[in-house]
């Protein structure tokens, strides 16, 4: 994924809430699940990390990104931003000119 791409997939992700938060409680199992469901509908989510939890966010990302087979487009703060393509993708990222060369 490029830096364009990753900065387009933040652009829309700021404008959407936190669909899932992770407590003190770390990761689950039923996290990871409700993770994977929620990229198979959404392609984009972002998670919050509460202040509870005691896990850095980048290791959380890196964790669930391998779990659910998606990328991590970013993480700030506490937030993190995941992207897994569809079947049929909704999102159209914008086109890696590197490839076309």
């Amino acid at each position: 994924m490029t830096n364009k791409q990753r900065a387009f997939l933040s652009s829309l992700a700021s404008k959407e809430p936190a669909i899932l938060s992770i407590g003190k409680a770390d990761l689950t199992p039923e996290i990871v699940e409700a993770c994977s469901e929620a990229l198979a509908k959404r392609e984009l989510i972002k998670i919050s990390v509460l202040k509870n939890c005691f896990s850095d966010p980048n290791e959380i990302a890196d964790t669930l990104a391998g779990r659910t087979r998606s990328q991590v487009v970013r993480v700030i703060g506490k937030k993190i931003i995941l992207y897994k393509p569809a079947e049929k993708p909704v999102i159209e990222l914008p086109p890696d000119k590197k490839k076309n060369r």
